[in-house]
C-alpha cells in the first residue's frame, strides 16, 4: 500500500473547507485501499464496525445532515440506505441493529464507493456557504474520528485469522529507546479547562471552567512492554488486591492474563504477527488493566485535569500519530501526543453548565455519559491535528481493543 501522498489537512486550520473536506475524505478512502470485499465486510464483534460501514456511515452523516436538510432538490443516493447507515441517532429514526453490521454482504464496496464519490460531488455545490462551515467541520472530524475505529477495527478483525494477515507494511520509524521513567512536576493551584480558544472542539469540551488541582507529577513517558512483563512476571494479574472489584471480576470471568494481542514473545499488529518491542509502549489495555498497573507501580492514573494542566503548553501535533495510509504502531515518542490513548482515572461526566446541542446532532457525545472513562493525548492511529489538550475520548472500563496506554501520575 503506497499512500504517502495521502496525507490530511489539518481540519480547520488555514486550508479552505473544500480542501479540507477533499483531504479528509481522500485518506480513508485511502485507509481501504488494499482491502478486498471480504475484508471490508466483516465484523468480529459488536464493538467494532466492518470497515465498509465506516466508509458509509461517515458519508450518511453528511448526506443527511448537510445535502438531505440544506441542499435544496437533493434526493438520496438510496432510500433503503440511511437504516443500514445510521449509527446511533434515535431522532433519525429506525436503524439497522449494531451487531448485524457485519451481516450487511450487500451493497458491495464499490457499490459504498460509489455512494461516497456521489455524496462528495454534491458536498461541491454548498462547501463554499458560511452557515454550514461548522456543520461540515463537524462532519469531518466525526470522520477522522471513524479512520481511527477503521484501523482498530480492522486490526481486530484480521487477528482472528489464523494466517494472521497484516493490513500493511510497518510504519518506518526508529525503534524505541526507553530509559528509566522520569517526572515532570506541577505546583498545581486553580486553573481554566475545557476548551476556550479559537477553533473547532466537540460540545463535551466545555464550558471552560475553573478547577482546583493539588500539587502532582506526571511521568514523561508511557509505560512500557517491558515494565508490563515485569508486572505479569510478578503475578498482577493474579493478585485480588492490586485489582479494582469490577476489575477483578473481569479479569477472573474473561480469564484475562496479557494485554490484547499478546502472543508469547510477539504481538499481533497492523504488519502481522512481529516481535514484541520491549521499549515501545504497552498498548490494548483496559483501564482496569491500568489502574491495577499503577497501584502495581506504587502510583496512580492522572486525572483528565492533571492532564490536560501538564499538555497546556504541548504541541497536540507532535508525536506519532497518523498521517498516511499504514501500519501505525506504538513505538515510543516523546511528548504526550502520539502513540497510545492515556487512561485517567476520571469519569466522563458533564462540565458545569454543559448543554448538548439541538436537534439529532446533540446525541453526538452527551448521551454516553454514564460508566466510562476519560482518555487523554492522540494515538498512532489518530489523525494528526485531530486531538488537543482539552479533547476528551471516552470508553468502557473494560474496552481494550483501541490503542490504549498508560502515563503514570503520582501526588508531591
Amino acid at each position: 500500500m503506497d499512500a504517502a501522498k495521502d496525507r490530511s489537512l489539518p481540519v480547520g486550520h488555514d486550508h479552505s473547507p473544500g480542501e479540507a473536506f477533499a483531504s479528509v475524505r481522500a485518506l480513508t478512502r485511502a485507509l481501504v485501499a488494499a482491502l478486498s470485499d471480504a475484508d471490508a465486510t466483516i465484523q468480529s464483534m459488536e464493538d467494532a464496525s466492518p470497515a465498509k460501514w465506516h466508509l458509509a456511515h461517515t458519508t450518511w452523516f453528511f448526506e443527511t445532515f448537510v445535502l438531505r436538510d440544506h441542499l435544496p432538490g437533493y434526493k438520496l443516493f438510496d432510500d433503503a440506505w440511511p437504516f443500514l447507515f445510521n449509527s446511533y441517532y434515535e431522532a433519525e429514526g429506525p436503524r439497522h441493529a449494531r451487531p448485524q453490521r457485519g451481516m450487511l454482504s450487500r451493497p458491495s464496496l464499490d457499490e459504498v464507493l460509489a455512494y461516497r464519490a456521489h455524496v462528495d460531488e454534491h458536498i461541491g455545490q454548498v462547501a463554499w456557504r458560511e452557515d454550514l462551515a461548522a456543520l461540515i467541520e463537524l462532519g469531518l472530524h466525526h470522520e477522522q474520528q471513524h479512520q481511527e475505529l477503521l484501523l482498530t477495527d480492522i486490526k481486530h478483525a484480521l487477528s482472528l485469522n489464523p494466517l494472521a494477515p497484516a493490513y500493511g507494511a510497518p510504519a518506518d520509524r526508529p525503534p524505541a529507546a526507553a530509559g528509566p521513567i522520569d517526572w515532570h512536576p506541577h505546583d498545581g493551584g486553580r486553573h481554566r479547562v475545557g476548551h476556550r480558544r479559537a477553533g473547532f472542539a466537540f460540545d463535551n469540551e466545555g464550558p471552560a471552567h475553573d478547577v482546583l488541582i493539588e500539587p502532582f507529577a506526571l511521568a514523561r513517558r508511557l509505560v512500557t512492554n517491558g515494565e508490563w512483563e515485569e508486572f505479569i512476571a510478578d503475578g498482577g494479574y493474579r493478585n485480588p488486591a492490586l485489582w479494582l472489584s469490577d476489575g477483578w471480576a473481569w479479569v477472573v470471568s474473561r480469564e484475562i492474563a496479557v494485554p490484547l494481542y499478546w502472543q508469547d514473545d510477539a504481538a499481533f499488529t497492523l504488519a502481522g504477527l512481529q516481535p514484541r518491542d520491549a521499549h515501545a509502549p504497552a498498548t490494548h489495555l483496559s483501564f482496569y488493566e491500568a489502574d491495577a498497573f499503577a497501584t502495581w507501580a506504587g502510583h496512580r492514573l492522572p486525572t483528565e485535569f492533571e492532564w490536560e494542566v501538564a499538555a497546556a503548553s504541548e504541541d497536540a501535533r507532535a508525536g506519532n500519530q497518523l498521517d498516511a495510509a499504514q501500519a501505525v504502531h506504538p513505538g515510543g515518542s516523546p511528548g504526550l501526543f502520539g502513540d497510545c490513548w492515556q487512561w485517567t482515572r476520571s469519569a466522563y461526566l458533564p462540565y458545569p453548565r454543559y448543554r448538548p446541542a439541538a436537534g439529532a446532532v446533540g446525541e453526538y457525545n452527551g448521551k454516553f455519559m454514564s460508566g466510562q472513562c476519560v482518555l487523554k493525548g492522540a494515538s498512532c492511529a489518530t489523525p494528526r491535528g485531530h486531538s488537543r489538550a482539552t479533547y476528551r475520548n471516552f470508553f468502557p472500563p473494560e474496552k481494550r481493543w483501541q490503542f490504549t496506554g498508560v502515563r503514570l501520575a503520582k501526588d508531591l
